[in-house]
Order: structure tokens, then C-alpha cells, then sequence
């Protein structure tokens, strides 16, 4: 048994039981990774995977047990490498943080900008997805931290920790009708077609429970994942938007008017996330911070102690 066996019968999990994927990820060949997969079976004395013919069909239940353990012999391995750069140097390395656009592009910038400053030699790497794409990103090891609202209350292996809250603001051109009305109300905005994040971003589903709560049907006409697609769609005049109040600037967006949502909508909460049996770093610490500032190393490192999450709003 050895370190190639684990992560070739790893990898081939990782990719639906693909094997000609999952040799192209690892810069080998097909033969090679079948080949160690079986003798490696054989030293177990059981098959890990279910065969038709020479197709992987499925895994046995003594080889789900094998790919937990191995998981997580390859985590710790990944975790003790980081202890080696931590100690060996503490202002190097590779911060990989995964999130969607929204953060990305009106959260992010500022604490980028402070963390580089701190860390000029950590290469930092944005990798933007759905809210679903962040947590499978972290739980599966490609990014050390991920940053949504969507998708990462407590699951299991992840450690999930409260930002900030925020609110939805409607958008509208200057002049519609909608910014001289007396008071805004949901039956009010369900009058005019509405234009806003697709169902799973953004804390749309705070939008979708307020109507629904309400019996009222909203004229949804067009979705995105873009606060800055959903801006353009309602300055063409094709509807009001409901978007983050944090994606609308008064001096950017000088052609368009935002009203607040008044608690139409239950106020949405961002997280930030790490599997839960990694190993953070000093920078990572650093830079959750930054993100957050109640998140102190000590407030992270209880929650890790815990094993649970939600240790402070």
C-alpha cells in the first residue's frame, strides 16, 4: 500500500467513478491507475469498487469505509505539508479562497487590498462559483476558505462562521413610478416585473419565502447570478431589480434610484467557511479577520475546538 494507491482510488471517487478523468487530473495514464486500484485491492483482501465488465458501476461498502479513511489520511497529509510552511515561513504560501460574484466584486476588494499589503509574498487565488460550487470547493480541498451566503449554513465537515447581515434594495431607472409611491410593499412590487439573482444566489430565497408568506405571486421575469447584469437589465426598463444593498453605489450607478427593502425581506447572512479538519495557517487567520472583525484568531480557534459553528453574529 502506498500514497499513489490513495489518491488514485481517491481522485476516481472525487470523479464519478471516471477513470479516464480522474488519470487525466493525475497526470498518469488509465492502465496505471486501474492497475493500482486492483493490487491495491488485493493487498486489502476486498474490492473497493463495483464492476461491469471493466467499467467502475459502483463502491462497495467495505470500499466506502476505505475512501473515508482515505480522505482523511490525505487531508492530514495536506495539513501537515501546511504546518511545514507555516513554521518554516509564515508570510508565504498560497491562499485559496473560493466565493461568488457578489462577494467577489463589492465585499473582497478592500480586504485583498489590506491582506496583500500584510502579505505581499502569499499568492492569492479568487476562485468564483455558486454558492453550492464554494462548499463542495472547500469541502473537497480546492480552496481553503469559502465565502457566500447561500449554501454554507452548517453542514457536515465544514466549520461555519457568521459575517456580517445585509439587506436587499430595489432598484429602479430615475423617474419610475415605483420612487414616488407611499411606502413600498410586496403587492406593490409584485405590480411590476421584477428582475433579480437566480434561486441560488444571493440570498434569493429570503425574496422567494417573503412572497410566498405572503400569497402573493411576484412577476419574477429575468434572473442572474450578476448584481451588475441585473443593473443592466433594469436600466434597458425591463423591470425593477432586487438586488444586495451592498452591490448599489449612489455615485456609479448615478442612473438608477435604490430604495430599501423596509423588512420586506428577512435580512440574509454571509459565512465564511473551512473544513474542519484543516489546518489554518497564520495568514489564513489574518485574513478572516480582516473579513471579519469579530472573528478573532481565539473566536476561530473555539469554534474549531467545538466543532460547531455560529460562536458569535
Amino acid at each position: 500500500m502506498n500514497l499513489q494507491q490513495l489518491r488514485y482510488i481517491h481522485e476516481v471517487a472525487r470523479r464519478g467513478l471516471n477513470v479516464s478523468e480522474a488519470s487525466a487530473g493525475l497526470h498518469t495514464s488509465q492502465p496505471g491507475v486501474s492497475r493500482q486500484i486492483r493490487l491495491l485491492e488485493e493487498e486489502l483482501g476486498f474490492r473497493i469498487f463495483e464492476r461491469s465488465g471493466k467499467r467502475l458501476t459502483g463502491v462497495t461498502e467495505p470500499g466506502q469505509a476505505a475512501l473515508d479513511v482515505t480522505a482523511r489520511v490525505l487531508e492530514e497529509l495536506k495539513n501537515l505539508k501546511r504546518v511545514g510552511e507555516n513554521y518554516a515561513s509564515e508570510t508565504n504560501g498560497t491562499l485559496n479562497i473560493a466565493t461568488t460574484h457578489t462577494q467577489a466584486r463589492y465585499a473582497l476588494p478592500a480586504v485583498v487590498k489590506r491582506f496583500i499589503a500584510l502579505y505581499p509574498a502569499v499568492r492569492l487565488r479568487l476562485h468564483q462559483g455558486s454558492p453550492e460550487q464554494v462548499a463542495e470547493w472547500v469541502l473537497h480541498g480546492d480552496a481553503d476558505l469559502g465565502i457566500a451566503t447561500e449554501a454554507l449554513d452548517p453542514r457536515p465537515g465544514l466549520i461555519t462562521l457568521p459575517c456580517y447581515q445585509w439587506s436587499h434594495a430595489i432598484i429602479a431607472p430615475l423617474g419610475h413610478p415605483l420612487l414616488a409611491a407611499n411606502g413600498l410593499t410586496l403587492a406593490g412590487l409584485a405590480r411590476y416585473p421584477l428582475i433579480t439573482y437566480d434561486p441560488s444566489f444571493t440570498g434569493r430565497s429570503r425574496i422567494d419565502r417573503a412572497f410566498e408568506q405572503a400569497s402573493i405571486e411576484a412577476n419574477i421575469v429575468l434572473t442572474a447570478i450578476d448584481a451588475d447584469v441585473i443593473k443592466t437589465y433594469v436600466k434597458l426598463g425591463l423591470g425593477l431589480g432586487i438586488i444586495a444593498e451592498m452591490a448599489f453605489d449612489a455615485e456609479r450607478d448615478a442612473d438608477l434610484a435604490a430604495l430599501p427593502t423596509q423588512g420586506l425581506f428577512a435580512s440574509s447572512t454571509t459565512r465564511l467557511a473551512f473544513r474542519r479538519d484543516a489546518y489554518l495557517r497564520k495568514f489564513d487567520y489574518t485574513f478572516i479577520e480582516l473579513f471579519a472583525s469579530q472573528l478573532t484568531p481565539k473566536i476561530v480557534r473555539a469554534a474549531i475546538a467545538g466543532g460547531g459553528s455560529d460562536p458569535v453574529l
